[in-house]
Order: structure tokens, then C-alpha cells, then sequence
């Protein structure tokens, strides 16, 4: 799959970042402070589900998302080819 050149520019902006202060000074400039939550709120409902402990409601309301968020969320880490949520979920649960 071929991205668009602004899309790979901006990938390399966010591959450049070495620490979480300097993501966080460039998502601040990058993204209105709704873009930011809405972001960490749907990674944290990706998290949750992925947890398997909790129902979409319960996970809607820890991650103060909306049903449709989590079901959206649930249905891109399942039946989505980007994988994208099941890539990070994994690195981040494997040790380096």
C-alpha cells in the first residue's frame, strides 16, 4: 500500500521523536486538545478490550468513550486488515 507523500512526511516527523516529552511537544502543536483525547481515549478502549475482562458498556464507561467508540474500536482491532491497534497492542506486551 502506497501513502501519500504528506502522510510518510508526517510518519517521519513522529518516527523522529526520540523521547515522550518531545511526542507530546509535537502531538501538542499537531492536534487541537479534543484530537489528543479523543486519540488516548480510543487507545485506552483498544487496551481494555484487549484485556478481555470488562463488557463494552463497563469499557465505555472507564475510558469515558461512547458505545459507538468502543464498538468502532472492537470492530478495527478484529475485523480490520490494518491491524494497526493489534500491532501495538502486541509490541507493547512483548519484552524487548
Amino acid at each position: 500500500m502506497t501513502t501519500p507523500p504528506a502522510r510518510d512526511a508526517l510518519y517521519d516527523a513522529l518516527l523522529s521523536m526520540q523521547t515522550r516529552a518531545e511526542i507530546d511537544a509535537f502531538l501538542a502543536d499537531l492536534c487541537t486538545p479534543a484530537e489528543l483525547r479523543a486519540f488516548a481515549e480510543r487507545w485506552q478502549v483498544a487496551r481494555l478490550l484487549d484485556a478481555g475482562d470488562k463488557s463494552y458498556r463497563e469499557i465505555a464507561a472507564e475510558a469515558h468513550a461512547s458505545p459507538t467508540t468502543v464498538v468502532r474500536v472492537a470492530r478495527y482491532l478484529k475485523d480490520m486488515p490494518h491491524q494497526g491497534y493489534r500491532i501495538a497492542l502486541d509490541r507493547l506486551k512483548t519484552p524487548n
